[in-house]
């Protein structure tokens, strides 16, 4: 008995803890099952709830005026869609409640100002709203706000198949008068290539007929000319001010306290994502335009998978390499904002591969109105947010370099600008978007360009003149590269951007470029008179001058333009050798395509001619160094710089006509002191002239050219046929293109 006691113990409590847990179980359901109930009746009985159950449930025809439980229900809706904003749910009864006038006409204006999306809004709802206009019942102004709506949030909507899908029924409104702007802009969002027809090009056309060249018609217009330009014959201006017109939207400055408030970005069509400043009561500018939203998508992940899944798509920011690019070029989904493919080196591939005209009027757009924003809106806002602004058009130039071109929107942005700028906000930003301008038709480019750089460039530092002259060196040598890449082989047409259909016969382009040269050719002449020839300014007009005199063989350019005096001068009788090398460098590739090109014009009958005139000036020029640099004498006639001798002799300049040889030379003097050193070193008294006789004068060539001065090394062999002596200028032959 005792042992079946003793047994029984621990079965006994084995069965009452069990039991306990049991217990503590129920005990634990019946907690969670008040918590749910709880929850469930707080939900209910939430004012909110209440208020989306009543405009979901109130019947047509109920009254609004003097309606206690409208006005109250509606006042809850407002204070959350100003603080935190709506649900998907809530925007998809709100709007159902707006669009269908279930109480007359006079809410819907009330309920449509406060629909502020917290997160996405859902296609179907916007969908069924636009159903709605076709039932005629809404008042115009009524219609134009909707359709302001949809367009402040268009990013933010979940999908765009559907609303795609009724783009026919979309156009119709494009008819109406007071909807016409506004219905071109959501087509032109909408549109694609399977949406272009010939009875819509008809009636815009027709529309354009009656209203004259309205913008909202000419963009979307020259988006349909994009997509399918047999369609579309009408001429469309190459340069309209970018984008549609920014109408102020009552939703944008709420959207921005729920993004703030929320800690989200919300895209937005409108304009960029933008955030807020501190100074609220200030007029300067309140918001950052100039920020690159992250390359992401408006759609959940939930929608997103599902869409993709049944588009077959690929969102672009699920991409993460080239080789996934390549696999997917053809499927890949645009983000929600074309602004951020300025920040992700695989979209601007995708650009670059694709070339998707679409893709490139939306950003185009986008930067457009970045840029008008913080430039020009509103005095002021540049200097307090340079950080900013330097960011992003760092990030602009990164993208132009990428795509080695620019933007035609910024391009558009800079010819505004350069009227307004000091030449020291963000100089070499703005000098290099300058840089990167496609070429200019040379009856235009005097206004646009010269004009405004003029002005700078003779009112500021050398420094700032530097950096101009190798802005325009890069200026040219893009212009020269497009043109060596994109002509034609017959040489009669050339496209001057890979991304736009602007066309220019050579002769055009011949003449834009010889304007570029002309004009740096008498910046640089002022220029150097104005600092004193200063060597650093100097050394950059050399630098546009080998690109210059390399025009034909380098880049297949039939043109050849020669320094104006006031360049060659200076660099001749500079006090640096690197300068004097350079020009001589500058002079022998003149020769070495000056040749070419005669040799070309012998043989064939299409070869470009040459002027007499150019001719002239290099042989003149030539013979000025020779007689210069080896043969002592500076002046003489024809030269370019002519002093009478009685000055001469007033300077006590002992044997003036030899200061400029190359061992009398400011730039070689102290090259022709080390030598004579050298060779005679016992001797006290320095005689520079002794370098003259035959055997010296071919060591001293030799000492020189060792230096590094390849240049002056090539000149020399080209130009002077007989290299053993030198100054009596007897024996030695000047070689000189004849004409």
């Amino acid at each position: 008995m005792a042992a079946k006691l003793n047994l029984s113990g621990p079965l006994d409590s084995d069965s009452s803890s069990s039991n306990d847990q049991s217990v503590s179980n129920r005990s634990s359901n019946r907690s969670m099952r008040v918590a749910e109930k709880e929850r469930r009746k707080n939900k209910a009985e939430d004012p909110f709830v209440l208020a989306l159950k009543y405009f979901s449930d109130v019947e047509t025809g109920t009254p609004w005026h003097g309606n206690d439980d409208f006005e109250r229900n509606l006042v809850v809706v407002e204070k959350v869609a100003f603080s935190r904003g709506l649900s998907p749910e809530a925007v998809s009864i709100m709007l159902e409640f707006a669009m269908s006038l279930r109480m007359g006409a006079a809410p819907c204006v009330r309920v449509l100002k406060c629909l502020i999306p917290a997160t996405v809004v859902p296609q179907e709802a916007v969908v069924r709203a636009v159903v709605w206009l076709g039932i005629g019942k809404l008042p115009i102004t009524t219609q134009v706000l909707f359709i302001k709506w949809v367009l402040t949030i268009f990013d933010m909507i979940d999908a765009k198949d559907q609303l795609r899908a009724v783009y026919g029924f979309i156009f119709s409104f494009v008819t109406e008068e007071n909807l016409c702007p506004f219905i071109c802009h959501l087509l032109y969002l909408l549109t694609r290539k399977e949406s272009v027809r010939v009875f819509r090009v008809r009636k815009l056309l027709d529309l354009q007929s009656k209203l004259g060249r309205q913008p909202f018609l000419l963009h979307l217009l020259s988006l349909y000319k994009v997509f399918c330009p047999e369609l579309v014959t009408l001429s469309i201006p190459s340069r309209m001010r970018s984008g549609f017109r920014n109408h102020n939207s009552p939703w944008k400055s709420a959207l921005l306290v729920v993004q703030k408030r929320n800690g989200s970005q919300v895209p937005s069509s409108i304009g960029p994502a933008v955030t807020f400043k501190d100074k609220t009561n200030s007029r300067k500018r309140k918001h950052c335009h100039l920020e690159i939203p992250a390359l992401s998508s408006a759609v959940n992940k939930e929608v997103k998978t599902e869409l993709s899944s049944s588009r077959k798509v690929v969102p672009l920011v699920q991409l993460h390499s080239f080789a996934q690019l390549l696999e997917n070029m053809h499927r890949v989904e645009l983000p929600a904002q074309m602004g951020s493919l300025l920040g992700s080196s695989l979209a601007l591939q995708y650009l670059d591969c694709v070339q998707d005209e679409s893709a490139l009027l939306r950003l185009n757009f986008w930067l457009g109105y970045a840029l008008y924003e913080e430039f020009f809106c509103i005095d002021g806002g540049v200097s307090q947010n340079s950080e900013e602004a330097l960011q992003f058009l760092d990030k602009l130039l990164s993208a132009h370099h990428f795509l080695q071109e620019g933007f035609s929107s910024s391009e558009a942005f800079l010819y505004k600008f350069l009227s307004v700028w000091d030449g020291s906000l963000l100089r070499p930003q703005i000098l290099g978007l300058l840089s990167n301008i496609p070429v200019v038709p040379s009856s235009q480019i005097g206004q646009l360009l010269f004009e405004p750089l003029m002005q700078l460039f003779f009112t500021s530092s050398p420094f700032f003149k530097c950096g101009l002259m190798e802005c325009l060196n890069n200026m040219l040598l893009k212009w020269l590269t497009w043109h060596s890449v994109y002509a034609l082989e017959d040489d009669l047409d050339i496209s001057l951007n890979s991304h736009t259909s602007i066309n220019m016969t050579l002769s055009g382009f011949k003449d834009s470029v010889m304007e570029l040269v002309h004009f740096v050719g008498r910046l640089a002449a002022v220029g150097l008179q104005l600092e004193g020839c200063h060597s650093l300014l100097l050394n950059f007009v050399l630098d546009f001058y080998e690109t210059v005199c390399d025009m034909f063989l380098k880049y297949g350019l039939p043109l050849i333009v020669m320094p104006p005096p006031g360049v060659f001068y200076p660099a001749l009788f500079a006090t640096d050798p690197v300068s004097v090398d350079r020009l001589a460098y500058v002079m022998y590739r003149y020769k070495v395509n000056l040749t070419s090109a005669k040799s070309q014009e012998k043989l064939t009958e299409q070869a470009f001619h040459i002027s007499r005139q150019t001719f002239r000036e290099f042989n003149n020029y030539v013979v000025i160094m020779v007689n210069c640099l080896w043969n002592s004498k500076m002046i003489h006639p024809g030269m370019g710089i002519q002093l009478r001798e009685e000055l001469l002799l007033k300077s006590n300049v002992p044997q003036y006509w030899a200061s400029f040889d190359l061992t009398h030379h400011p730039a070689f003097m102290s090259y022709a002191v080390d030598f004579h050193q050298r060779c005679w070193p016992g001797r006290k008294d320095i005689d520079l002239n002794s370098i003259k006789h035959s055997k010296p004068w071919g060591w001293y060539l030799e000492y020189l050219f060792a230096q590094g001065y390849d240049g002056l090394k090539q000149f020399v062999q080209s130009n002077i046929s007989r290299q053993l002596t030198a100054g009596d200028g007897q024996g030695d032959n000047v070689s000189t293109q004849q004409r």
